[in-house]
């Protein structure tokens, strides 16, 4: 993770994925744009809400008595479904957040599931009762309730359904197949998805090896418990566990003492080699992994070692590499992120592949993201908004009834972001292109911008980039930026990445407000520009956050030689950082390799968005396209040097 951890969640295009606890530390109204008193205002925070709230907690923690406790002293609470959703779902995991088989909820759980069929409510429930059925083995039930759950985003979910295909004769070497399309994230996959691999090996549909490899992915990540588990004992772990220290002495300690492994296991320590090295942006992982690649057995290697592999030959110009990387990825790995089409495109094209370079663009084209952009540069397309379609009054004033919109404005006044999303995005579900403009439009006018950027993004074939790239605070924003000569549309794109427009948004480091500062950055901006009698306590107030965010951004590209891709880099993860990873370039470099090479997972899909939502913003405000390659620019190597900005 990087030094500046941002909203307590991820953001992707388009989304916003909140832990939820996130909001519910200070337990008053969120402070909305002028807009929201266009409508009735929210009701007061009750004493029964409070209750509430400590109920969410003590469901959070599985304190069976303490929810029991709570849940009974809320008896006439509008939200009935919450209350026995929190009074359940503590007697369904332990302590530790596993499932417990020896559960005595059934009845609870069938009846709750029977009463709410068909809410957002009752489909997280499922998901809860599907573990436990899970660990019970109680594949009949298992089987039945899996065919009703409607999100079916749960990595253990997906492993027991395979084990419970696997216990009733089905194909293992299919279901080996479909298990690599899940076995993706180590982080994800709990007991279900351990005992499904050695299930998958004794059945004969996975080899040792492919077990093996699995379990070295999760041994990468630091879990070296679940890495035996996975696979057994692995012969190369303490290599495994050497490149992770310390890549640099690992390779050369490995160039001398390879020819005493197999063929396979010195193709994934190179694999593993290269992975490390190549987050440390050493020249060395290009030929670590061209060791590999002269080896194969690419099927063995973790995800990441198969990313960076691609990362690798990218910071090298070593195109054959890139190629031949993407072409032995995983397909659910491959398939996954746009990334890797759009470079397969770019590779193919170097080869003198033309044809075939336009057809793997093509299949991205139509995407609205930073490789979609690009993709359309590569075609000769212009970057322009689409066509804006307008909806109608009374298409927009039908949203104000529909009851995840008024229960998930409710939970946002209260902070708890989490089950207000998960209210909202349920309402989303099946609607058209118009219904979801209609939804966004609506959002917009009761001020809640984070939905109005997550509604719009969802739409296929009309648009409203209007509402998908948002201007609020724009008599504000706009002397600002004027004033420090400040790109607007630059400036838009950071602050839809970092906050969503949510301005009592805050980090667990600290970070606040639109445009998430840190509290020691926005003493050290207030003292440079000349701000008399600030106090970290005026960050919440929207000028001077916006204030001191902005002149904060306009010093770190001043800072950075005016590279909008470092300054965004530095924004996020420091400037020193940032100088260090132009540092080990070799050679000029395009914006977009630079971006993509980043070591950082956070910070890389971070610049990536900012600079996509900036060239967007750039076509709203200015109604012409824009060249995202000309706003990445190309970066060229030069001497770190210490900067005084924090």
């Amino acid at each position: 993770m990087t030094g500046r951890h941002k909203l307590a969640g991820v953001l992707f295009s388009g989304l916003i994925f909140l832990a939820p606890n996130a909001f519910a530390e200070k337990v008053k109204k969120p402070n909305l744009p002028k807009s929201y008193a266009s409508k009735a205002a929210p009701a007061e925070i009750t004493d029964s809400d409070r209750t509430f709230i400590e109920l969410r907690e003590a469901a959070k923690k599985n304190d069976v008595f303490r929810a029991q406790q709570l849940a009974s002293s809320l008896p006439n609470y509008p939200y009935d479904d919450y209350v026995a959703y929190f009074r359940i779902k503590p007697q369904l995991f332990d302590s530790a957040g596993g499932a417990r088989a020896d559960t005595s909820a059934d009845a609870q759980v069938n009846g709750f599931l029977s009463q709410y069929e068909g809410t957002a409510l009752a489909d997280r429930m499922r998901n809860d009762w599907l573990l436990v059925l899970g660990k019970r083995k109680d594949w009949a039930s298992f089987d039945s309730e899996y065919a009703k759950f409607v999100l079916d985003d749960d990595t253990q979910v997906k492993c027991y359904a395979l084990q419970s295909k696997l216990a009733q004769g089905d194909n293992p070497t299919k279901l080996a197949i479909d298990a690599r399309a899940v076995l993706i994230n180590p982080s994800y996959f709990g007991s279900a998805c351990q005992e499904l691999v050695p299930a998958l090996v004794a059945a004969g549909g996975m080899t040792p090896s492919e077990a093996k490899a699995v379990g070295r992915a999760a041994s990468e990540m630091g879990f070296d418990t679940m890495s035996r588990r996975l696979g057994g004992e692995d012969p190369i772990a303490d290599i495994v566990r050497g490149a992770k220290a310390d890549p640099v002495r690992t390779f050369k300690d490995f160039s001398q003492n390879a020819s005493r492994y197999s063929k396979e296991n010195q193709a994934v320590v190179w694999g593993v080699i290269g992975q490390f090295l190549a987050k440390k942006l050493d020249s060395n992982a290009d030929d670590a992994y061209r060791l590999q690649q002269d080896l194969g057995y690419n099927e063995l290697l973790s995800t990441e070692s198969q990313e960076w592999k691609v990362r690798a030959g990218l910071r090298a110009k070593d195109w054959t590499l890139v190629k031949n990387a993407i072409e032995g990825m995983n397909p659910a790995v491959r398939s996954r992120d746009p990334a890797w089409t759009y470079w397969y495109g770019r590779a193919l094209k170097v080869d003198g592949q033309d044809a075939k370079a336009r057809e793997s663009y093509e299949l991205i084209a139509d995407q609205y993201n930073f490789y979609g952009q690009l993709a359309r540069e590569e075609l000769g397309k212009s970057n322009h908004a689409p066509t804006r379609t307008k909806v109608s009054e009374q298409d927009i004033d039908a949203m104000e009834s529909r009851k995840g919109f008024i229960r998930g404005d409710r939970f946002y006044a209260m902070n708890l972001r989490f089950e207000g999303n998960r209210e909202w995005n349920w309402e989303l579900r099946n609607m058209t292109d118009k219904q979801l403009l209609a939804a966004a439009e609506y959002a917009k006018r009761i001020g809640l911008y984070d939905r109005v950027v997550n509604t719009a993004d969802r739409t296929k074939q009309e648009h409203d980039f209007s509402l998908r790239y948002p201007t609020p605070y724009r008599d504000q924003l706009s002397p600002i930026a004027r004033q420090i000569d400040l790109n607007l549309a630059w400036a838009y794109g950071l602050i839809r990445q970092e906050s969503r427009f949510i301005m009592n948004a805050s980090s667990s480091v600290g970070a606040s407000g639109l445009m998430q500062v840190m509290p020691n950055t926005a003493k050290y901006v207030a003292k440079k520009i000349g701000m008399v009698n600030y106090t970290n306590d005026k960050l919440s107030d929207t000028n001077t956050n916006l204030t001191l965010g902005s002149n904060y951004l306009n010093m770190v590209l001043i800072d950075l030689d005016g590279s909008w891709v470092l300054a965004s880099a530095a924004y996020n993860a420091g400037p020193s950082r940032s100088k260090a990873w132009r540092e080990k370039l070799s050679s000029p470099t395009e914006g977009a390799i630079f971006a993509e090479t980043i070591p950082f997972n956070e910070t890389r899909t971070y610049v990536k968005n900012v600079l996509s939502n900036a060239n967007y913003y750039s076509s709203v405000m200015q109604g012409q396209a824009q060249s995202l390659k000309q706003r990445l620019g190309v970066i060229s190597p030069k001497a770190a040097t210490q900067s005084e900005l924090p």
